[in-house]
C-alpha cells in the first residue's frame, strides 16, 4: 500500500503522539514497522515532541526477576553392572538403558550408566534432567 497525503499526516500525528513505530504499522494497515521506520526516517521526524509510549525513564523500569522454582536436586546413581560383572560399554547397550556416557572414549574404563531410561529419553531420569536444563530467564537490571 502506498504513502498517500492521507496517510502521510496519519504517521505523522501518530508519531507525534508518541506511539511505537509498531503501533504506527498496526494502525496504518498494510505496512511494516520497518516500512514506518523509513518513512519516519525520510520525513526527517526522527525527533519527537513527546517520548515513544514504551519508553520509560531508566529511573522508572523495573528490574525483570523471573525466578524459576527451584529443580530437586540431581541424585546419580552408580551405573549398572551386567550379569558378566562389568559396566555397559558400546558393545552391550541397548535401548533400554541410559546412554549418559562415563569416563574417557579413549580410555577402557568408558562405559555407560546403563540404568532404565526416562520415557521418550536415551537417559535416565538423573542424566536427563542433567542433560536438559531449562533455559535461564535474562534479567533486566535497574540503571543506577
Amino acid at each position: 500500500m502506498g504513502w498517500t497525503e492521507e496517510r502521510v499526516e496519519q504517521l505523522k500525528g501518530l508519531w507525534n503522539e508518541g506511539l511505537t513505530a509498531s503501533q504506527i504499522a498496526l494502525a496504518l494497515g498494510g505496512v511494516s514497522r520497518n516500512a514506518v521506520i523509513g518513512k519516519v526516517h525520510r520525513l526527517g521526524l526522527a525527533g519527537r515532541t513527546v517520548p515513544a509510549r514504551s519508553e520509560r525513564p531508566r529511573t522508572q523500569r523495573r528490574t525483570a526477576i523471573h525466578a524459576a522454582p527451584p529443580l530437586p536436586e540431581i541424585i546419580e546413581e552408580d551405573p549398572i553392572k551386567l550379569d558378566d560383572g562389568n559396566f555397559v560399554t558400546v558393545l552391550t547397550i541397548n535401548d533400554r538403558m541410559c546412554r549418559w556416557p562415563i569416563g574417557d572414549p579413549s580410555e577402557n574404563e568408558f562405559h555407560f550408566c546403563g540404568r532404565k531410561p526416562k520415557t521418550g529419553s536415551p537417559y535416565c531420569e538423573a542424566h536427563a534432567r542433567k542433560a536438559y536444563q531449562p533455559q535461564q530467564v535474562k534479567t533486566r537490571r535497574a540503571a543506577s
